[in-house]
């Protein structure tokens, strides 16, 4: 007669924790070479990408060059869209695009409106059924600090039947940035203190 005891499985209890071991040690290595590997790859990654040289052999991180490329590229966007909207105008379509160009700028673009519309430029194009036509926007931003500071040439034409005569018009102002409206403000951007400095009749 076979004795009852607590202890008859011992062996078969210490295989499967041998096993259980076992497989924590290996699933433990596997763990760290992996880790050890990504930590590699991303440290060689970093020292390859991380920095650029800026213009005056500063070192700027890649993140901060993007971010300064990328806003470049909006606040150029923004001006050139402001003033194309601001100053492409005809009788069709100039209470659209003043709407557009407001939602881009402050008080400031408000009062130059305001000033326009009692010069009467706005009745001189419904009465002599002129069109007003951007035909270049030359802008130049410094981004180096806030607020950002820009001046803007702005090439237009200005057609009566036969006739067309030719300006450019010199703008300057600053840009501040802000929370995104879509489709009003796409680029997150705001125009103040802008004015208007200097406008020349071209020659034919």
């Amino acid at each position: 007669m076979k004795l009852k005891t607590p202890y008859k499985n011992i062996y078969r209890v210490l295989g499967q924790n041998r096993l259980l071991v076992l497989a924590s040690i290996i699933g433990s290595v596997i763990t760290s070479v992996v880790s050890l590997l990504l930590v590699i790859r991303l440290h060689k990654e970093t020292l390859r990408n991380a920095f650029v040289i800026g213009r005056h052999g500063d070192v700027i991180p890649l993140k901060v060059a993007t971010e300064r490329e990328s806003l470049k590229v909006e606040a150029l966007a923004h001006l050139d869209r402001f003033h194309r909207c601001f100053y492409g105008l005809d009788t069709g379509n100039y209470r659209s695009q003043l709407e557009k160009a407001l939602w881009l700028g402050d008080s400031s673009v408000d009062e130059v409106y305001r000033q326009k519309k009692v010069e009467g430029v706005y009745n001189r194009l419904l009465q002599y059924a002129l069109l007003q036509k951007v035909t270049d926007v030359q802008p130049k931003v410094h981004l180096d600090k806030k607020p950002f500071v820009f001046e803007t040439q702005v090439y237009f034409e200005i057609k009566r039947g036969g006739v067309t005569d030719r300006y450019k018009l010199v703008t300057s102002g600053k840009l501040i940035r802000i929370a995104r409206n879509f489709p009003h403000n796409p680029h997150g951007l705001l125009i103040t203190d802008f004015y208007e400095n200097s406008l020349q009749k071209l020659n034919p």
